[in-house]
């Protein structure tokens, strides 16, 4: 149980960190980097808790129902591969955080930066933890998008965006085909749980559909470990700060692909089909990253490129299947991330003491960089694959790997060839990156002049270089039983152990390796003038770049349709865009009802009521009174719409839904007002824009009110049929027998919203929350019409000077309903579980006592006494209304479980409580927050007018002075 617990903490604390990192300011670059390392520090402590189960061969398995009748479940796994993937995550995300400390000194929004660091963390961690198909998935487009955000984090660049932009399409294009991939595989074996799945290795690829779900996994898994022909994004990706670069091309994102072929080996591998698609790829990557490697001049980008190569190397290991080729590309897993993240810290480190990363440019650094430059040529040996280092030993495997397997087929006799000829080229660009950097005359017009960078900026370099050289030497006492509980967690307990030893002999793979040396020396030897003076790649290779392939799809054929779509659709005005959502429900409607509507047999009907009838002839005349006016007189037309309102209110409580009728009469108070307020900034109609349009003003209004008459009519006719029915149970008469026995309430409808569909609640926050801040951030933009700039005369002058205002008193008395409506809302909010009221009502009441502060006095006078920061209201609630319903999972019950009890009180006595009652109270936060902060974005905009009025009145005197001014001949 301990270590179930554990499990469950480990996934959580990348993401509680990043949270916690939101609280910082800007400024807190320390406090920011030191929370990051001390979560990673947590989390690598959570996995030395594991790892006498794990080397024991155990299986730490914690499952939390979701969603039970659809199979889904967040289940958290971890075996002896995911722990050694998990803890080479955690390694290099702490020195990366140390490293970046320094790196990224003086720069602004770190807390940012090591939020996204964090959270891109807890996505990568649930992808290995994931034991849900499903919830892989999700975990998967979480990398993809904050892969995004951290690539285009210095978004000033045209370089960082467009590369964020290639690898989001890309990766989450891939994500989306895993996707489906997924869905396929949990049909055919009957469960979306990934234990079931492994097992059901033999039922899916002897199911028809085994090519098809190959094809959409292989695509997922391509586009994320940068395989061709999708591996352009990951050298666009270089534009992302050098410890992003570090993380995500090491140990993180391009390792998830190569992680799920593994994983998935015993389901997928070891088909014909499979070895040739994945060996083939593979291969072939390992080939086409290697030599373009050798011309890149950026360092960054030779080491990108080595990147693609070696994930080549890695997948194709998982093609080819055996249990030591599996072996190998676990450990060749570990080694790339360890002299990969040097080496990109490495050229961080050139990057910023000399200003550039051009290899051209640079030349002779050893001189002035004797530590950056020794631990620089380890690093690089060990990615040439030089003896007594890590790297010598896993392409060692991998050698042997390509000679021993035999399947009769051409492909597999070319192994051998491939293989050198790839590694060839890995020793050239290797010494390319040594030789024209650290040797050499000493650069000369450098930006800055070069020295050794501060000591904990090289830390984590010398680490990572002391591990290279440790497992070179000694691998059966560092990686050994990890690579074997490793391997042994993908193909079974009956795995015999693999002994990693420096030493094997003479042998085949020894040669290829020394003719690759051969080979790779000369190559850079008689290469290195011309590759310095050349563009960057070869001839043919630079011409079928895939970079300029994607463009090319994207400008000429992804986005002429949604261009030709958008100027068929798209318009400047509302009304069209509102007709054309209206005409397709119609439609919609309408042939889904087509032959099939008909009214019941026998209808139940209730004779109507004079008052009623005549009620809604009243609400009826101001809906069509409000259409009539709204371009006319939109004052009136707003007048006569509230009325409708008050109306649908009145019929809420004529029919006993006082619940529904107090929530619809304070929603209508607050958006009539908003509506109200933001009437004055809207521009004046303009005739002549009217004019010039391609359709006379009476055929226009009489399309509109054909459309008009038949949505009409189709809602009218759907509602008879319905009040009409005969009685039947439904839905309705168990909500009605449950809500107090299951919920704890007698208001039905609001038990309902807080505890039987409380996650559909929690749904529709999140989307109110994304309103809130989107029309804020619109209204920062907008800028006013030159007619809306005048302010009122009932606006100008000081609240405390307006004793004749016609407004004073009812000013006086808005400012004195404050405390009231503050008491009115907690009447709701406390009430709401048992009589008409609750959390969204009590919101709505308390944002109604904001705003009229607002509309009895003015933006500043209220700003200097009130501070109501909504984002943070609204960011409380979504925390509490989450933190209810995972609070649910610590006793074992699905998310979002409610609650209810009698609570004893002294001198009170028992009192009813509900967990809903404190998700109840993360929506009250959250509406009021979302309501003012829209309140306030749009009081805002008469400081912006005074502003603009102020500038204008400045440049009219200055125009005016000038005039006055004489000139002199």
């Amino acid at each position: 149980m301990v270590e179930q617990n554990l499990l469950l903490l480990l996934a959580l604390a990348p993401f509680a960190g990043a949270l916690l990192l939101t609280t910082l300011p800007r400024q807190a670059e320390r406090r920011a980097a030191l929370f990051s390392g001390l979560t990673m520090l947590a989390s690598l402590g959570l996995l030395a808790g594991m790892a006498k189960s794990i080397a024991s061969d155990n299986v730490l398995t914690v499952d939390i129902d979701w969603i039970p009748t659809l199979g889904l479940s967040l289940s958290l796994r971890v075996d002896g591969f995911v722990w050694l993937f998990a803890t080479l995550v955690m390694i290099i995300g702490l020195l990366i955080v140390v490293y970046a400390g320094f790196y990224m000194k003086g720069k602004d929004r770190l807390p940012r930066f090591f939020g996204l660091l964090l959270t891109f963390t807890g996505a990568m961690q649930g992808i290995l933890l994931s034991g849900n198909l499903i919830m892989l998935v999700v975990f998967w487009e979480l990398t993809s998008l904050m892969s995004f955000l951290l690539i285009g984090f210095w978004h000033g660049s045209a370089a960082a965006r467009d590369g964020a932009r290639t690898a989001l399409v890309l990766t989450a294009s891939g994500g989306v085909c895993l996707l489906f991939a997924m869905l396929l595989i949990g049909q055919v074996a009957g469960s979306y749980q990934l234990d079931e799945v492994l097992k059901a290795g033999p039922e899916i690829q002897a199911h028809p559909y085994y090519g098809i779900i190959l094809a959409l996994f292989l695509i997922g898994a391509f586009t994320k470990s940068a395989q061709v022909p999708f591996h352009f994004w990951l050298p666009g990706a270089m534009a992302a700060p050098t410890p992003v670069s570090a993380f995500l091309h090491s140990a993180t994102m391009v390792k998830a692909g190569i992680f799920l072929l593994v994983r998935f080996f015993p389901v997928l591998g070891g088909t014909e089909l499979w070895f040739f698609a994945v060996t083939g790829i593979g291969m072939l990557t390992m080939t086409v990253g290697a030599v373009v490697a050798l011309f890149r001049h950026d360092l960054k980008g030779l080491l990108a490129y080595s990147t693609i190569s070696h994930l080549g190397l890695i997948t194709a290991l998982a093609g080819i299947g055996s249990t030591g080729a599996i072996t190998a590309a676990i450990f060749h897993i570990c080694n790339h991330a360890v002299f990969k993240a040097s080496l990109f810290m490495v050229a961080g480190i050139i990057d910023h003491e000399t200003g550039t990363r051009d290899m051209r440019r640079l030349g002779g650094l050893f001189r002035v960089m004797p530590i950056t430059g020794s631990l620089a040529i380890v690093a690089s040996a060990a990615m040439a694959g030089v003896p007594l280092l890590n790297g010598f030993l896993s392409k060692e495997l991998f050698l042997a790997e390509t000679v021993a397997w035999h399947n009769g087929t051409w492909l597999d006799d070319s192994l051998p060839y491939i293989a050198v000829v790839a590694s060839a080229f890995s020793v050239a660009y290797s010494l390319r990156f040594v030789m024209s950097v650290f040797f050499g005359p000493l650069a000369k017009d450098l930006p800055k002049s070069p020295h050794e960078p501060a000591a904990w900026m090289r830390r984590p370099v010398e680490l990572l270089v002391l591990i290279c050289v440790l497992v070179g030497i000694l691998p059966a006492l560092t990686l050994g039983p990890s690579i074997n509980a490793a391997a042994r967690a993908v193909f079974g307990d009956d795995l015999p152990y693999y002994d990693i030893a420096i030493w094997h002999g003479i042998n085949a793979p020894l040669l290829l390796s020394l003719v690759a040396f051969g080979v790779g020396i000369l190559l850079y030897t008689t290469m290195a003038r011309g590759i310095a003076a050349g563009p960057e790649g070869p001839p043919l290779l630079h011409r079928l770049r895939g970079q300029k392939l994607y463009d090319q799809v994207m400008l000429r054929g992804t986005w002429i349709w949604p261009r030709r779509a958008l100027g068929w659709l798209s318009t400047d005005s509302l009304q069209p865009q509102l007709r054309l959502v209206v005409l397709v429900a119609f439609i919609v409607a309408f042939g889904s009802l087509w032959r099939n509507f008909h009214l019941a047999e026998t209808l139940r009907q209730t004779a109507p009521s004079p008052g009623f009838a005549l009620m809604w002839l009243v609400g009826g005349a101001c809906a069509i009174g409000a259409a009539w006016q709204a371009k006319y007189h939109r004052f009136a037309a707003l007048v006569m719409l509230g009325g409708a309102g008050v109306v649908t209110c009145l019929t809420f409580a004529w029919f006993s839904a006082p619940d529904l009728a107090v929530t619809q009469l304070l929603v209508e108070i607050i958006t009539t007002t908003l509506l109200l307020l933001g009437l004055r900034w809207l521009p004046n109609r303009r005739e002549e824009i009217l004019r010039d349009t391609l359709m006379p003003a009476r055929v226009r209004r009489g399309r509109d009110l054909f459309i008009a008459i038949c949505s009409g009519m189709g809602i009218t006719a759907i509602a008879y049929a319905i009040m009409t029915r005969p009685r039947i149970p439904n839905v309705g008469d168990w909500f009605l027998a449950n809500a107090y026995h299951s919920g704890g309430g007698t208001n039905v409808v609001n038990v309902i919203l807080v505890d039987f569909r409380a996650f559909d609640t929690f749904g529709e926050i999140t989307v109110l929350a994304i309103v809130g801040l989107t029309v804020y951030a619109l209204l920062r933009r907008f800028r006013p019409a030159s007619e809306s700039i005048d302010a009122p005369e009932q606006q100008s002058g000081n609240i405390a000077n307006r004793l004749d205002d016609y407004l004073f008193v009812p000013s006086t008395i808005m400012i004195w309903m404050f405390p009231i409506l503050i008491v009115v809302s907690a009447y709701f909010f406390f009430r709401g579980h048992d009589l008409p009221g609750g959390g969204f009502a009590a919101g709505v009441t308390m944002a109604i006592a904001f705003l009229l502060q607002y509309l009895a006095t003015n933006v500043k006078w209220v700003e200097a006494r009130l501070t109501v920061l909504p984002i943070h209201w609204m960011g409380i609630g979504l925390l509490i209304a989450v933190g209810t319903g995972i609070g649910s999972w610590i006793f074992g019950f699905p998310f979002m479980t409610a609650h209810a009890r009698y609570v004893t009180l002294p001198l009170i006595g028992d009192v009813p409580f509900a967990t809903a009652l404190i998700f109840d109270l993360g929506v009250f936060a959250l509406v009021v927050g979302a309501t003012v902060l829209m309140l306030i974005a749009i009081a805002h905009q008469s400081l912006r007018a005074a502003r603009m009025r102020e500038q204008e009145e400045e440049a009219s005197k200055e125009a005016n002075k000038k005039k006055e001014t004489p000139v002199w001949n």
